[in-house]
C-alpha cells in the first residue's frame, strides 16, 4: 500500500504535471496576444518571484543557494 502510495506522489510531481500550471501556459490558454499578454507575463513572473522568494526565506537559503533557488523557481513558474 505504500508503494502505492509513494508511485502516485511521484507521478503528480512528473515535469508534465507542473508544466501545465505556468504562466506561459496561462496566458496561451486565455488567448492572449500583444500588449495584453505582455502584461500577464509580466505581472504572472513578479508575482511568482515574490513567492520564491518568500519560499527560499522559508528554506533559510542564503547566498549562491537563494540565488540558484530563486531562479530555478521563477523559471519554472514562468515555463520558460
Amino acid at each position: 500500500m505504500k508503494t502505492l502510495a509513494l508511485a502516485f506522489a511521484l507521478l503528480s510531481l512528473s515535469p508534465a504535471a507542473a508544466s501545465a500550471d505556468t504562466c506561459v501556459a496561462n496566458a496561451d490558454a486565455k488567448k492572449l496576444a500583444g500588449a495584453a499578454r505582455t502584461s500577464f507575463l509580466t505581472k504572472c513572473q513578479k508575482d511568482a518571484a515574490a513567492a520564491c522568494s518568500t519560499q527560499a526565506t522559508e528554506k533559510k537559503l542564503h547566498g549562491a543557494a537563494q540565488t540558484s533557488f530563486t531562479t530555478k523557481c521563477v523559471k519554472d513558474a514562468v515555463g520558460q
